[in-house]
């Protein structure tokens, strides 16, 4: 149940959530990046990426004993079947890297999205996960359930990359409307929907670890879609429906690595503060640096999974999971080890995503698309399809 919830997430959650956001003569497109990240993503997870993960190698990287899902049978695993894993961190690694599409809709190439999407997955997201979550990994002491680091963090720094290298989008200063306020909401319902699988299943197991991580989310989602509007309310005296739902986001974001370690009190703050820092990012530091992140990965991701990933070396406490003792629980060392984590991520993310990056756009002529195709639009002048006429094709047949 678990892994089809986290599936959910990227073909329909976040893909209706980034298409509400864009304009809308590039909404088919949007769309279209987070399915094919879906695509390129399980297949890469299962050719290589799950091996490069979980298999036996070194600190750094796995090997190579599990590609193509070698050796795997229906009958391995104790209690959950390892192919069931399989699939169900295929999910994690395939919305990592749909994402970052965010930061670079309305102006990348779709044949240089699906390549760099698939190389991510292998060479950038995979070591990173072997790091965290696989046994021989170095940074195998961070405390993150459900991938803060791994997922949100590596993502948001990703896309803060490609924004940069990519450049921003023509005629910026031009006032640009979301195509559909009311999709948007619903994509961050599914997406919250979602995460129940994405939190509560990183418990491997329907017990009071997956129970707490379940009511964790919630409360921080809640809080954090109260706090944004609530500054919203005070700052640009509109208590708008967009804030809310990037709260509620930036709030599920911040809870991600922390839902199976700290308690209710614990998620209130946890949610508080990554709203407000998502705020700041998506209002205040990108006006500051005046980097194009179309809309908002390193902001809502990148920011607030640094916060999250740090905020639960305080507030992971041994009464709810005995894995996890952090500040609160006297051990405050567990802050220095999930800056290290967090360290460890920003750097290689940044570096890996660049080099992959310049081997797809050399592979497809460049990433940019022609100034034609980002004037009228990708849906039409680069797919040739428009959700408009596929609309009006409807109600004509009935």
């Amino acid at each position: 149940m678990s892994t089809a919830l986290v599936m959910m997430m990227t073909p329909a959650g976040l893909a209706l959530f980034y298409s509400g956001l864009t304009q809308n003569k590039s909404v088919l497109n949007t769309i279209g990046m987070s399915f094919v990240s879906f695509c390129t993503g399980i297949i890469a997870w299962i050719l290589l990426g799950y091996s490069f993960a979980f298999s036996e190698g070194n600190q750094f990287i796995g090997g190579f004993d599990y590609f193509m899902l070698n050796g795997i049978t229906p009958q391995d695993g104790e209690g959950i079947p390892q192919l069931l894993d399989v699939m169900f961190q295929g999910t994690f690694a395939a919305i990592a890297v749909a994402i970052v599409s965010g930061s670079i809709i309305e102006r990348v190439k779709f044949s240089t999205w699906t390549i760099f999407s698939f190389l991510w997955v292998l060479l950038v997201y995979s070591p990173i996960c072997h790091w965290v979550w696989g046994s021989e990994g170095f940074l195998h002491g961070d405390l993150d359930f459900a991938g803060g680091t791994v997922i949100h963090v590596n993502a948001g720094v990703a896309g803060l990359v490609l924004s940069l290298v990519l450049g921003k989008r023509l005629h910026l200063d031009e006032e640009r409307k979301p195509s559909s306020i009311k999709l948007m909401i619903l994509g961050a319902a599914l997406l919250w929907f979602g995460w129940h699988g994405f939190n509560g299943g990183s418990a491997y197991g329907a017990n009071g670890i997956a129970a707490s991580a379940i009511l964790t989310t919630n409360v921080a989602a809640c809080i954090g879609g109260l706090v944004w509007l609530i500054i919203e309310w005070k700052i640009v005296k509109k208590p708008t429906l967009i804030g809310m739902a990037s709260g509620a986001v930036s709030g599920l974001v911040a809870i991600t690595p922390a839902a199976g370690y700290v308690d209710t009190m614990g998620a209130l703050v946890i949610g508080a503060i990554g709203s407000i820092v998502g705020y700041w990012g998506v209002v205040k530091f990108k006006s500051f640096t005046g980097h194009d992140d179309t809309l908002d990965a390193f902001g809502m991701h990148g920011l607030v999974g640094i916060a999250g990933a740090l905020l639960t070396g305080v507030f992971a406490t041994s009464a709810v999971n005995p894995d996890g003792a952090g500040l609160i629980d006297g051990n405050p060392w567990q802050v220095l080890k999930q800056l290290n984590a967090v360290g460890a991520t920003i750097v290689y993310s940044a570096a890996a995503t660049y080099l992959v990056f310049l081997v797809a756009s050399k592979l497809t002529g460049g990433a940019r698309i022609h100034e034609k195709h980002e004037l009228e639009g990708m849906d039409v002048s680069y797919h040739g399809e428009s959700q408009i006429n596929i609309d009006k094709h409807n109600v004509d047949n009935l």
